[in-house]
């Protein structure tokens, strides 16, 4: 029969205590990965929201779509791209959650489309926000994969 060999259970205490740290910072690192979540979708939907071009004349927006010009020539765009922020992030019950605001009125017409105003036609949406989620939910495994090894190599070293 073989023998055991000798070791050491110092290590295993280490072990056990950083485990014990890694453990308690759990809520502080979920809510960090959010905040970096929701930060990549708000770069994201601004920097895919159109700003208005009141010039007058007809043009073609980012999403393909043709407009006609506005009457209130000499306006400047920009609203709806300024108005996007991020709420506070919330617990519900193992879910984080943020949320991702446009408190402009018009925001979700641009968003999914509208009739126009003659009520004959309708204006394409440009779905800024949806295209926006779609992109970030195929990177995020990346992103919360390398953001999990950071934080284990900071306590596992």
């Amino acid at each position: 029969m073989g023998r055991m060999g000798n070791f050491k259970c110092s290590g295993l205490e280490e072990l056990r205590r950083e485990l014990e740290k890694l453990q308690k910072t759990n809520d502080e690192f979920v809510q960090s990965c959010a905040r970096e979540l929701a930060g990549r979708l708000l770069r994201m939907v601004v920097k895919r929201t159109p700003v208005g071009d009141y010039s007058g004349n007809p043009y073609i927006c980012a999403s393909g779509a043709q407009h006609g010009g506005h009457k209130a020539v000499g306006k400047k765009g920009g609203t709806l791209r300024r108005g996007w922020t991020i709420g506070e992030i919330r617990k519900e019950g193992s879910v984080y959650k943020i949320d991702i605001i446009n408190p402009v009125e018009y925001a979700p017409y641009v968003e999914h489309g509208h009739r126009t105003a003659d009520h004959k036609g309708w204006v394409q949406g440009h779905f800024m926000l949806t295209i926006s989620e779609q992109e970030l939910k195929k990177i995020t495994p990346k992103i919360l994969e390398n953001k999990i090894k950071k934080h284990l190599e900071g306590f596992l070293k």
